[in-house]
């Protein structure tokens, strides 16, 4: 079981793509592990042919169990005879969301077109399944007795089924929310230079396509690079402290929230980290992300200002001890120095913090850093 995350201890084998007898190359797919963040495939170090697994699909083991075994020495005989060749020929590709949402809805694979490569059976193909469940009634041999009387106060409505994206964000938040002690920090930042900045610097015809939110990333790895020392995570053995300016992008998809990782964001050009952060979202949108690109970093920057949101309070992403929740920019007068009315343009900023590694004192001084660095938007254009 290889170990897919800093915080990871533990992993769930969610699907053999190999049966026993069946010869590989480096690099094929040989079977994929399902943790908190992700399910990632499992490649091949050489070519091969599979033996017995010693781990059932489903079964949870520590990092770094044996969870079967391949024979690289077989390559110059005939492969053996695959144990359960109905098995083989009836074997699908399925995603391990949707292979755990089939279980749990007791649907059969067999009936499922998928929608994925090479046919492959995706949350999405059983979605579709349930919906139709929903919708159409099961024929009845016999009258249906009457509805029971519904009580006052009882709620009525359409059961929407969670699919199994949702049901894994579900329950990751609420792992987090419960086991991380969240505190919050909350600032307005001053704005009319980044603004002023980025209508001068924003063309949609020119590659990489700058957004707000990339200045407000810069910032956050510059903030990092400044104070090293807040740059840490909780672990069971104590507070980690990373080496790299790491940030988080939260970004919307059709497959739920995902939250890829900019690499070193305090030590890249505005350009670079733009274009690095841009790759990451079309990725994510597409749903190809590894289980690399989402894992590490202690912050995630989560940007709800397009939304018209005045301030948002964010929940911890899981491994990770900081997310900022970032509102949309609103025009108001404040007393300038000498007291009178100044229009300003600020943007709301919710850090949210686990006090298990950070302080108010420690947290209040990286929001500080933050608005300082938006506050002088030039200093984040080169590296």
């Amino acid at each position: 079981m290889p170990k897919l995350g800093l915080t990871m201890t533990e992993g769930s084998l969610a699907e053999w793509t190999l049966a026993p007898g069946a010869r590989f190359k480096a690099g094929d797919c040989v079977f994929v592990v399902e943790n908190d963040k992700a399910a990632t495939e499992i490649a091949a170090e050489s070519d091969g042919v599979m033996g017995a697994p010693l781990v059932a699909v489903g079964e949870t083991v520590p990092v770094g169990a044996v969870v079967g075994h391949w024979d690289d020495s077989m390559l110059s005989t005939p492969a053996p005879a695959v144990v359960d060749t109905a098995a083989t020929l009836t074997r699908r590709p399925v995603t391990p969301f949707a292979r755990r949402l089939a279980r749990d809805h007791q649907i059969a694979l067999a009936d499922v077109t998928g929608s994925g490569p090479r046919g492959r059976v995706r949350a999405r193909d059983l979605d579709a399944v349930l919906k139709a469940r929903t919708s159409t009634p099961p024929p009845t041999l016999v009258p249906s007795p009457p509805p029971a009387p519904v009580k006052p106060g009882t709620a009525t409505g359409r059961l929407q089924p969670f699919t199994a994206v949702q049901q894994a964000t579900a329950a990751r938040l609420t792992a987090a929310k419960q086991d991380i002690p969240h505190f919050y920090l909350a600032r307005e930042a001053e704005v009319s230079s980044l603004l002023d900045l980025y209508a001068k610097l924003k063309d949609p015809e020119t590659e990489p396509r700058l957004t707000l939110n990339h200045f407000l990333v810069a910032a956050v790895g510059r903030a990092l690079r400044a104070l090293p020392e807040l740059n840490r995570v909780w672990t069971p053995q104590g507070a980690l402290e990373l080496d790299g300016s790491d940030v988080g992008v939260a970004v919307h998809t059709e497959h739920g929230l995902r939250v890829p990782i900019v690499r070193d964001a305090g030590r890249l050009s505005l350009v670079n980290l733009a274009r690095g952060a841009n790759t990451l979202a079309e990725r994510a949108r597409a749903g190809r992300l590894a289980a690399d690109d989402m894992a590490g970093g202690a912050i995630t920057v989560s940007n709800a200002g397009m939304h018209g949101l005045t301030a948002m309070t964010s929940i911890i992403v899981p491994g990770q001890s900081m997310i900022l929740g970032v509102g949309s920019v609103r025009e108001l007068f404040r007393p300038d120095a000498r007291g009178q009315p100044a229009l300003r343009r600020e943007i709301a900023l919710v850090l949210s913090v686990d006090h298990r590694v950070l302080d108010g004192v420690g947290g209040a001084a990286l929001l500080n850093e933050i608005v300082d660095g938006l506050a002088h938007p030039t200093r984040l254009l080169f590296d």
